[in-house]
């Protein structure tokens, strides 16, 4: 699907009067991505250069509107998709919000709401603040201390807050602070330092029970725990001219500082190489198609809180419906691209059908996700099987078309001049006839699965013909006719022996490739299962690790409390990651066991059908 070219930014979420809502002309731009995104979001102060930087990711000195006056510009969330520039086949997704603590605004919890929403969208934050990263910055950044209130990982709330960040960690981006205008030297103790250590050193955990010390020290707390890995880019002012700052979408990056531009091209490579696809829990790849902004606007508008569980869950629905459908086409494509009908045998469309199969169902595992007890596997198999025995009667069809046809062509001067059969002799020279027709209609290349019934109804409907040609031909004795009468009734016998056995041999292959088919899913399953635990395991392990690193930093900054108070999360996830190394087989097989059954019947329904026919034959 051809990504739309968005020659500007256009605005994702509304804010009218502090009351969000999504523009569904920016959802439909994003429902024609069908490529994975990588989603950077930007939130601050209002009027602090936020869109400039956005502006300059997008490769445009304008298009997110920069402003020149203390009034903020951006409301709501603004959005900007563009083709990545050094990730073929990702979308680069720009999310400008509209300025963190504007005097004009009712409700300050609107502020929190958009925080809160441009963390869940982005696989990349990016926090914008001015001068230096100090007491009154990281009182600014109050936002990520009620994240646990405004954010749900499961249904049930969470009564733990901060202290039981792990779920969070699964799913929130990765962490960037830009200060702007800074005018500090990178120095601590007299050596430098470089960005990162500055900002490392600003998250360190300060002694006291002071109020406001306690507040600062909660904000750095949430920053270390919900964003493990963090980035920080220094910018100085862009140029001292004034004129020429209120004009930066107009003017060329040349009339800019040196070290702005250096600086600035610094945050754009760092965004472009680093940044990462925006994954769901479980490493569930986003694409825009797969947005949930809309599931989370209405949560908030509905006065609930948004569930990450619950969201995913009503995105899985939706998005394992398509999969379904996408599968379904891709089968019905192959096999009308790849089939040429009539086929010559039973077996040929069979193979198509196996092949065109496999394909489908890699098509679905690779676009579904927490498919609960395979119930769209199931429905993906049925469909299949559904349109597997449409081309079978298409093909039936197009095979007694062509054999009735090459019959009427091959038989036409004998039926023409069948009456010229019934005299002395007559007998004869019919059956030459009638064997020649045989022997050219056999010749015939590619007749398919419907050749031998063909015939054999072409020669029951010549039996009454044969009948009076033999009794006409007064050249025969009476016991010649019955001799004769009697070997056509074993050669027709014959022939229906025949057909009765081509028949047997079709209706097998058929519970074969049932058979096949079953595997292929089950197969393609328990692959999918592996990968998927083989990712759950790899989520705990790191989440695990970055407990561990938060621990050691408190306890090396003297916060012995506070790091012996992460002792219970710690064990309970060195638990569950054991849980899953040492029974990851067990989980797998005990899924598989399940589904087994359930993907077993759609296919074990057709093949005891097919049996109860084949019992007939027998």
């Amino acid at each position: 699907m051809a990504t739309p070219q968005m020659m500007s930014p256009i605005c994702l979420v509304e804010n009218h009067k502090d009351q969000l809502s999504v523009n569904q002309k920016a959802i439909e731009i994003l429902e024609n991505i069908s490529q994975p995104v990588v989603v950077v979001a930007i939130v601050g102060l209002y009027r602090t250069g936020k869109s400039y930087l956005m502006n300059r990711l997008a490769g445009q000195n304008h298009g997110f509107p920069l402003g020149s006056t203390v009034q903020s510009e951006t409301k709501g969330i603004w959005m900007w998709c563009v083709p990545h520039p050094t990730k073929p086949e990702h979308i680069l997704v720009l999310l400008d919000t509209e300025g963190l603590g504007d005097v004009e605004k009712g409700d300050p919890k609107n502020d929190s709401w958009i925080f809160a929403l441009a963390l869940l969208l982005s696989s990349t934050f990016v926090y914008n603040s001015m001068g230096t990263i100090n007491h009154q910055a990281l009182e600014q950044l109050h936002y990520v201390t009620e994240l646990t209130e405004l954010i749900r990982t499961k249904s049930s709330p969470n009564p733990d807050g901060i202290k039981n960040s792990t779920e969070f960690v699964s799913f929130f981006p990765d962490f960037v602070w830009a200060v702007r205008d800074f005018m500090l030297e990178l120095q601590k103790d007299g050596e430098s330092i470089t960005e990162d250590e500055y900002l490392e050193n600003a998250l360190k955990l300060i002694s006291g029970d002071n109020p406001s010390i306690q507040a600062s020290n909660l904000t750095r707390e949430c920053i270390r725990l919900f964003f493990p890995k963090r980035k920080c880019f220094v910018f100085d002012q862009p140029t001292c001219d004034k004129a020429l700052l209120r004009k930066l979408d107009t003017i060329s990056e040349e009339q800019l500082d040196p070290m702005f531009q250096e600086q600035t091209r610094a945050f754009v490579s760092y965004i472009f190489t680093d940044a990462k696809i925006k994954t769901l829990r479980e490493g569930i790849k986003v694409t825009g198609n797969r947005t949930l902004v809309t599931t989370y606007v209405g949560a908030i508008n509905s006065g609930a809180v948004p569930c990450l569980d619950d969201a995913v869950t009503t995105l899985a629905q939706r998005e394992n419906s398509a999969a379904v459908q996408k599968a379904a086409d891709h089968y019905s494509e192959q096999m009308d691209q790849r089939l040429m009908l009539p086929t010559d045998t039973l077996q040929e469309l069979l193979d198509v059908h196996t092949a065109c199969e496999k394909e489908a169902i890699a098509v679905f595992m690779e676009h579904s996700f927490k498919d609960e007890n395979q119930q769209f596997q199931k429905k993906l198999l049925e469909l299949i099987d559904e349109k597997k025995r449409m081309f079978m009667l298409k093909n039936e069809e197009a095979s007694n078309y062509y054999c009735q046809e090459e019959l009427n062509r091959l038989s036409k001067a004998f039926m023409e001049t069948i009456s010229t059969f019934s005299v002395p002799g007559g007998h004869k020279l019919y059956m030459k006839m009638r064997e020649k027709i045989e022997h050219d209609y056999w010749q015939v290349p590619r007749k398919g699965v419907k050749a031998s019934e063909v015939f054999q109804s072409f020669l029951q409907s010549q039996a009454i013909i044969e009948s009076s040609i033999l009794q006409a031909d007064t050249a025969l004795t009476d016991r010649e006719k019955a001799i004769a009468e009697e070997r056509t009734k074993r050669e027709e016998a014959k022939k229906e022996l025949e057909l009765l056995r081509q028949k047997q041999e079709e209706l097998q292959q058929v519970i074969e490739a049932q058979k096949r088919s079953y595997k292929e899913n089950f197969e393609q399953l328990e692959m999918k299962l592996m990968q998927e635990q083989e990712q759950l395991i790899k989520d705990h392990k790191i989440m695990l690790e970055r407990q561990l690193q938060h621990q050691k930093a408190l306890l090396e900054e003297g916060f012995r409390k506070q790091a012996e108070e992460m002792n219970g999360e710690i064990q309970r996830l060195r638990s569950t990651f054991n849980d899953l190394k040492e029974n990851s087989g067990t989980i797998v097989g005990h899924f598989l066991k399940e589904a087994a059954t359930l993907l077993a019947a759609p296919v074990l329904l057709p093949v005891m059908a097919i049996k109860r026919i084949f019992s007939a034959f027998q």
